[in-house]
């Protein structure tokens, strides 16, 4: 890729389309003024940054965040250089140069984690309802990228699976979603009881109730199809979020595919925001509830 396509990936600037279905702010490193948008689920976010036009835009990184000053500038560049490779040979092949943008769904933090991710060049969109999966879906809203790549931003996950993730996507998968199992998981990196206990339990459980050839149910980088995700209409607000998409997915019968990751150990300095005990009720009470046609709406 030359220097003028690589500067033109961040800093591009372009006209906003008024006439699609989610709201359409993109990533810039300058700062615009914070606009209201109002994503389908109802919760009220602001977003910052300025816009591409939509139809050049491949990814959007959606990372959720709640206090991730440590590891926030990290997690951006490493999701900037995956992007960028991913595109190389994409865009010599596209008629016009293809972008990717980098959003930073915040829930609330005070540590300046908004400020970093504005530094380094990604886009913040403010949800006030808390959760991981409310973060989550808010920055989807907020998306306008073809393909979604999520991830955490506490360092545990390696974007430079990105182009990975987005080769899976373009052999005609809709979901693919990495397996820490399969691919190894770095001393420290999940306690023991989450690796032996929890995670081969809520797999298992979705596996024989869902039928899905995903065997790590709970991992949190994922690539996806954007339009096919949203018409799923997902609405879990907290981890269980994580079981809701896969298991929808495979009730409408999108293909899902897994590849292999590494977990690492996080290089987070606060409590971690998983709960194992409440998590994995709320995680059961999705897969049964969903099996069982009940619709279950876990309060937080």
């Amino acid at each position: 890729m030359s220097e003028a396509q690589t500067t033109h990936l961040v800093a591009a600037d372009a006209e906003r389309s008024e006439s699609q279905s989610l709201p359409p702010p993109s990533s810039s490193v300058e700062r615009s003024e914070p606009q209201t948008i109002h994503p389908p689920s109802g919760r009220v976010e602001r977003s910052e940054g300025r816009a591409f036009p939509q139809d050049s835009i491949l990814i959007s990184v959606v990372m959720p965040c709640l206090n991730e000053s440590r590891t926030l500038a990290a997690c951006i560049n490493e999701a900037r250089a995956g992007c960028e490779a991913a595109l190389i040979s994409r865009s010599a092949l596209a008629h016009s140069p293809l972008n990717y943008e980098i959003l930073i769904a915040d829930n609330g933090s005070t540590d300046g984690s908004q400020e970093i991710a504005i530094a380094n060049g990604a886009r913040v969109i403010s949800v006030e309802q808390r959760g991981y999966g409310a973060a989550l879906l808010g920055g989807f809203a907020a998306a306008q990228g073809k393909y979604i790549v999520m991830g955490d931003s506490d360092s545990s996950y390696d974007f430079s699976d990105i182009p990975k993730l987005i080769a899976k996507l373009e052999e005609g998968n809709d979901l693919v979603v990495g397996n820490r199992f399969a691919g190894g998981i770095q001393p420290g990196a999940m306690p023991w009881h989450h690796r032996y206990i929890g995670n081969p339990i809520l797999s298992g459980l979705g596996r024989l109730l869902y039928r899905t050839p995903c065997r790590d149910w709970q991992c949190g980088l994922r690539a996806f199809d954007r339009e096919k995700m949203v018409a799923l209409q997902l609405q879990s607000t907290g981890m269980e979020f994580a079981s809701e998409m896969v298991l929808k997915s495979s009730r409408n019968r999108l293909s899902i595919s897994e590849i292999p990751i590494i977990l690492r150990r996080d290089a987070k300095d606060r409590e971690p925001h998983l709960r194992s005990v409440r998590d994995g009720i709320r995680h059961l009470f999705v897969l049964f509830g969903s099996f069982l046609n009940v619709n279950v709406k876990v309060k937080r």
